[in-house]
C-alpha cells in the first residue's frame, strides 16, 4: 500500500492522480481543514486519513500495512515571521516520517527542494554533488528544506531505504494563482518590472513521472535534481506575457528598488496586518542567478521533459 502526505497539495495531488490513473490505491493524509482538489475528488482509489505529519501518535495506525511513503507534506513561506513554523512543519515533521518509515520498513521517496543544494561554482550548473554551506543567514525556508533532507539523510545511515528529489520552480495550470501561480498572476496584471536572476523550472506532471520512476527503481540513498530548463526571468515574464497576450516587464528592478520595495511594504504590514507580497528573502532569491543540472535524472530513469515554454502555453491557456 501506498501513503502520500501533502496530498491535497498543488505536487501531491497530481501525483496521487498518475499513481490511481494506473490503477493504484493510495492512501493519502489530510487535515480536518483540507481541501481535496477537484482532479482527486471523488476518487475510489484513495483512502483518505486525517493525520498530522508532527503528531505522530496520529499515524501509527495509518502506517499499518504501508509499504511505500511519498513524503510531499511542507511549508513554504519567504517571510521571515515564518521561520518557527517552517522548522517545525518541514523539519521535526520529515524527522516523524523518516522514524515511521524506519519502524515499518517502508521505502521513503522524500520532497526536497533546490533550495536544500549548494550555490553554484562560477560558471557551472548546480548538481547533486553540490552540498549547501550552512549559513544561519539564509531565507529561513532554505534553511528549513536543507534541515529536513538532513533528518533523510539520518535515517539513510541507519539503514532506510530512501531517495530523494530536489525539484526546481513547479508551475502547472492547476496551481492556479497561487504558490508558483503568483507569478502568472502578477504579469497578467500589468507588472512592469523584471529581476536579473534565473532559476530552474519544472512542470508538475514531470515532477509527479519522475517521482514514481524513482521509487520504482531499485537505487536508494540518492538525491535527483527534477528540473527541465534554466530560464532567466526576464525571458520567463516574456513568454508568460506573450501567453496571455500583454505587454511583457520591460524595465529591470534593481537591487536597490527591490531594497526599498521590501522595506516599505514590511513597513505598511504593521498597519494592514497583513503579509507583505514582496519580503527580503524573496527579493534576494529573485535576484540570484541559479542553474540546475538534470543530467542525473535523465540517466537514471531516461525522463524526457516537457519543455518549459510548452507548460507556460497549457497555462496561459487554461488561467484566461
Amino acid at each position: 500500500m501506498i501513503l502520500v502526505t501533502g496530498g491535497t497539495g498543488f505536487l501531491g495531488s497530481e501525483l496521487i492522480k498518475q499513481l490511481t490513473d494506473s490503477g493504484l490505491a493510495v492512501r493519502a493524509l489530510k487535515r480536518n481543514a483540507s481541501i481535496i482538489p477537484k482532479i482527486i475528488d471523488n476518487n475510489s482509489l484513495v483512502d483518505w486519513v486525517l493525520g498530522d505529519i508532527n503528531e505522530p501518535a496520529t499515524l501509527e495506525e495509518i502506517f499499518v500495512g504501508i509499504t511505500k511513503v511519498y513524503h510531499c507534506a511542507a511549508f513554504v513561506s519567504f517571510n521571515p515571521k515564518d521561520k518557527k513554523q517552517l522548522f517545525h512543519v518541514n523539519i521535526d515533521g520529515t524527522s516523524n516520517i523518516v522514524n515511521l518509515c524506519a519502524e515499518n520498513n517502508c521505502r521513503l521517496l522524500h520532497v526536497s527542494s533546490v533550495a536544500a543544494l549548494g550555490d553554484a561554482k562560477k560558471g557551472k550548473q548546480i548538481t547533486e554533488k553540490d552540498f549547501w554551506e550552512y549559513d544561519a543567514k539564509a531565507h529561513a525556508y532554505g534553511l528549513s528544506k536543507y534541515e529536513a533532507e538532513m533528518e533523510v539523510w539520518r535515517g539513510i545511515t541507519e539503514g532506510l531505504d530512501a531517495v530523494i528529489v530536489n525539484p526546481s520552480i513547479i508551475i502547472g495550470k492547476n496551481a492556479g494563482f497561487e504558490g508558483s501561480g503568483a507569478i502568472f498572476r502578477l504579469v497578467k496584471g500589468g507588472f512592469p518590472f523584471y529581476t536579473n536572476g534565473a532559476s530552474g523550472l519544472v512542470d508538475v506532471q514531470d515532477v509527479a513521472k519522475a517521482m514514481i520512476l524513482l521509487m520504482e527503481n531499485p537505487t536508494t540513498a540518492e538525491r535527483y535534481i527534477i528540473s527541465s530548463e534554466n530560464y532567466h526571468y526576464k525571458d520567463l515574464f516574456a513568454a508568460i506575457a506573450d501567453g496571455f497576450k500583454v505587454k511583457a516587464p520591460k524595465t529591470e528592478a534593481k537591487p536597490w528598488m527591490l531594497g526599498i520595495a521590501w522595506r516599505a511594504l514590511k513597513f505598511f504590514s504593521i498597519f494592514t496586518r497583513k503579509q507583505p507580497s514582496i519580503t527580503k528573502d524573496a527579493a534576494k532569491s529573485s535576484l540570484s542567478l541559479s542553474y540546475y543540472s538534470n543530467e542525473k535524472v535523465i540517466n537514471e530513469i531516461g525522463i524526457k521533459f516537457k519543455p518549459v515554454n510548452q507548460s507556460i502555453q497549457e497555462i496561459t491557456q487554461y488561467l484566461k
